[in-house]
């Protein structure tokens, strides 16, 4: 960045309290993305960031919701853009859509207003929807990066939309969750700063003139960026915050904002959220659903070739069904060949989306494995969440682990697993790491104590043999549930 666009940068967010939002011409950066706000049946024409314009209709809202919660789990919205029709499902691990002259995305939709948290998305009409040209990117090349170091859905996430189905008690409330959280090794894991920015705060200290009407707020595990585009980043729960950041700082692109944690309110897993707020067509401060611009970056950080992905979660009563879908799956040359599915009875499947009955209640960890024309292969987990009708205010133990390092694993090379259990501490945790060895048993917390340093179980494993491991950890209650957990681990020749 040049000295002209530092300095226009510092001067913006020191001299106003009201930082440049998404559109202000006095922002240093202009996004690729636009944001809409639109009501059923409105119409509105569209300019897009390469100035042309489109014409998109709002035509039709479906939600559908669970019984457990009546939370929203899936939003699908119809419009019509340039006349053309198409549906778009609202954040859960979609990507925009390409039609026409657009890619067009549905970040958040009303019904994540009526139970959750309206104050995240800040929208006040039906639906929101992003328009970028048809073949620009999503986010300007080289001015955003993958904010962790280590492997694309190394292990649980909890992204844009998804119900945060947690705590000791199911609540009426619903949590839908807003930004990004990457699950990761706790004090192992380094956060890195996703753009080149401004300090905003480090724990309880905020820069002058970011107290008012902003997204930022003073927690010890909380630091607060902003970039250009007048977007502020928050990078939440971290264990150690890097002792060089201080309010009113610019800092580069990739520069350590600290170590991924689980203090503050995380709930007791170790994770990073990671959020982007921006102002909204509404005029509020609200989120900037960050899922296609981490993809984004990861790709072209990483190269991968092949990436299975069967995200999102399942939350149900026992004796219904759940669909598993690796549609979302992605191969750098389009050429996934077979999916194929194992399942925890050890029943098996094939097909990119599979229907399921679960008859008991309990904490899945479905086996995706993709593989493509050239025979690479990967492997994602589909999470099922099986809760008993006979308690129905009661969610299932849970189970939550970790591997570190998540690159450049070799033969001979110690590799440290962690678990942590959740919501019964009576039983041990059980790993099977894949290679025929012995199982070893560990006993985690149980969560007792969300914040406690040894919270989660630790134990280290070696690989003799290079290869492609499927690792399982599970615990068994004493009522007879089972919650497993599983991992992919990548093992090349010493």
């Amino acid at each position: 960045m040049n000295l002209k666009t530092t300095s226009l940068l510092v001067v913006l967010a020191l001299t106003t309290l009201v930082p440049a939002d998404a559109s202000d011409p006095r922002a240093s950066m202009s996004p690729i993305v636009r944001t809409f706000d639109l009501d059923l049946g409105e119409t509105i024409d569209a300019k897009l960031s390469n100035r042309k314009s489109v014409s998109i209709k709002l035509l039709k809202l479906h939600e559908t919701r669970d019984r457990i919660r009546q939370a929203v789990r899936s939003a699908k919205v119809t419009v019509a853009v340039d006349g053309r029709e198409v549906m778009l499902e609202s954040g859960m691990y979609n990507l925009p859509l390409r039609t026409g002259n657009v890619q067009i995305d549905c970040p958040v939709t009303q019904g994540y207003n009526s139970n959750g948290t309206p104050v995240s998305w800040g929208l006040n009409k039906a639906v929101r929807l992003r328009v970028w040209p048809a073949d620009s990117p999503l986010i300007r090349p080289g001015s955003f990066a993958y904010p962790v170091n280590q492997r694309w859905y190394a292990t649980r996430t909890w992204f844009d939309n998804e119900p945060v189905d947690g705590g000791s008690k199911i609540l009426p409330k619903i949590y839908y969750h807003s930004g990004l959280d990457i699950g990761a090794s706790e004090a192992q894991t380094k956060v890195l700063a996703a753009t080149d920015a401004l300090v905003v705060s480090v724990g309880n200290d905020i820069l002058d003139g970011h107290r008012e009407d902003t997204p930022v707020g003073a927690r010890s595990d909380v630091v607060y960026l902003l970039d250009d585009r007048g977007w502020y980043y928050r990078y939440s729960h971290l264990h150690e915050i890097n002792n060089k950041l201080l309010p009113g700082r610019f800092i580069e692109q990739g520069t350590e904002i600290g170590l991924v944690g689980k203090k503050g309110a995380s709930g007791g897993w170790s994770h990073l959220h990671f959020e982007i707020k921006s102002r909204q067509p509404s005029g509020k401060w609200g989120t900037q659903a960050g899922y296609a611009f981490l993809w984004e970056a990861y790709r072209n950080q990483y190269k991968p070739v092949l990436v299975a992905s069967t995200r999102r979660k399942s939350f149900l009563l026992a004796g219904e069904d759940a669909t598993l879908n690796a549609s979302k799956s992605w191969s750098s040359t389009g050429s996934i060949r077979s999916y194929e599915w194992t399942f925890s009875d050890g029943t098996q499947a094939t097909g990119p989306a599979i229907r399921r009955n679960y008859a008991k209640p309990g904490f899945y960890s479905e086996i995706l494995k993709v593989t493509d024309k050239a025979g690479n292969i990967d492997y994602d987990f589909a999470e099922v969440h099986v809760v008993n009708p006979k308690t129905p205010d009661q969610y299932a133990p849970g189970i939550h682990a970790v591997y570190w390092p998540t690159f450049g694993n070799r033969t001979g090379q110690p590799i440290t697993f962690k678990v942590r259990s959740f919501r019964d501490a009576s039983a041990e945790e059980v790993w099977d790491f894949g290679d025929g060895s012995p199982h070893v048993r560990v006993k985690s917390d149980g969560n007792a104590d969300p914040q406690a340093e040894d919270g989660y179980a630790e134990t280290r494993h070696t690989y003799r043999q290079p290869g492609d491991y499927l690792v399982q950890v599970e615990r068994k209650t004493k009522t007879g549930q089972t919650a497993t957990a599983r991992l992919h681990i990548r093992v090349a020749a010493e």
